[in-house]
C-alpha cells in the first residue's frame, strides 16, 4: 500500500508541477492530461495555474500520508 501511495503522489506532484510550468512558460506539453482536466472542467477554466497548484499539493498530502505508513 505505501509504494502505490509514493507512486500516485509522485506522479500527482510531478504533473502538478509541470502543468504550472506549462501554463507560465509553455513548456511541457507532453503532460498533456493536466490540460485535459483544466480544459474540460468547466468551472476550472481560467483558473488552470490553480488548478495544477492543486495537483501539486494533493500528490505533496498522499506522499506525507504514504510516509505515515508502517512498512507491512
Amino acid at each position: 500500500m505505501k509504494k502505490i501511495l509514493e507512486a500516485i503522489g509522485m506522479v500527482l506532484l510531478v504533473a502538478g508541477a509541470c502543468g504550472v510550468l506549462r501554463e507560465l512558460t509553455g513548456w511541457f506539453r507532453f503532460m498533456g492530461f493536466t490540460r485535459f482536466v483544466t480544459d474540460h472542467v468547466g468551472f476550472l477554466q481560467g483558473r488552470e495555474i490553480f488548478a495544477n497548484v492543486v495537483i501539486g499539493v494533493v500528490g505533496f498530502a498522499v506522499l506525507m500520508i504514504a510516509d505515515q505508513y508502517r512498512k507491512a
